[in-house]
């Protein structure tokens, strides 16, 4: 026959047991259970961040990758990118720089392609600006700086591969860097021509002939098709000065 107070206290000792061992584990069902949530706040602030960008409210997309910022271990580079872009599209280029810039050091293989594209589009602005401003030097360092980013970029970055990676499987990678880089290296072209040099006194100089009138003409005229076919081919882009959108 068993003792009842044997059996008293071996009843204690599982209890006892049984504490310790919840006790035990409650820091690991916490920390499961933050991990879940994390994830889970991860995925909501991203599609938040698609969205946003897709409705053209950049303060959307700031908040997203502002919410992204908070114990990012998974991708890290996501925070400071969308960042980049909601501040790009809200105007802020310099904000926009540096956290295109920063998500350039975390990431890593085919999805640092989108990151470059996007970083150059900045810089482009930036050298647009600098040139509306009148500072031709200003502009032509920005320009080069984002026409180097490019020029960095891996080789895969033009595979399908590079396509399916980036923030719009639809857009071709190679395309828009090909783009980029033409328009890049027009705008340093045109700005490394000097100053037209002012026109002498209508007293001082000589009347062209009429060869020589027809001979202005056309070259004005090839110069103004020129833009125009430059223009065309920009537009639509959203930048305001034929530069793409951040995307």
């Amino acid at each position: 026959m068993t003792d009842p107070v044997s059996l008293v206290q071996a009843n204690r000792r599982r209890l006892r047991l049984r504490r310790i061992l919840l006790l035990a584990s409650t820091p690991l069902l916490l920390a499961a259970l933050l991990f879940c949530g994390k994830v889970l706040s991860m995925y909501a602030l991203a599609h938040q961040a698609i969205a946003s960008h897709a409705n053209g409210d950049p303060g959307g997309t700031i908040d997203a990758g502002r919410g992204q910022e908070f114990l990012n271990w998974f991708e890290p580079w996501k925070a400071p990118y969308n960042l980049g872009v909601g501040l790009a599209e809200a105007g802020d280029l310099g904000g926009a720089r540096a956290k295109f810039e920063e998500a350039l050091t975390l990431v890593s293989g085919l999805e640092q392609c989108a990151v470059r594209v996007n970083l150059a589009i900045v810089l482009e602005r930036i050298g647009d600006e600098a040139q509306r401003a009148g500072d031709r030097a200003a502009a032509s360092r920005a320009w080069q700086v984002a026409l180097t980013v490019m020029d960095e970029a891996p080789a895969e970055c033009g595979s399908p591969e590079a396509d399916g990676a980036s923030p719009d499987p639809a857009r071709s990678m190679e395309e828009s860097m090909d783009e980029q880089e033409q328009r890049l290296e027009e705008k340093l072209e045109d700005n490394a021509q000097p100053d037209q040099p002012d026109e002498p006194d209508q007293g001082e100089q000589d009347t062209p002939d009429g060869d020589k009138l027809d001979e202005i003409k056309e070259q004005l005229e090839q110069g103004q098709q020129e833009r125009d076919e430059r223009d065309e081919r920009n537009e639509g882009d959203g930048g305001g000065w034929g530069t793409d959108r951040p995307w």
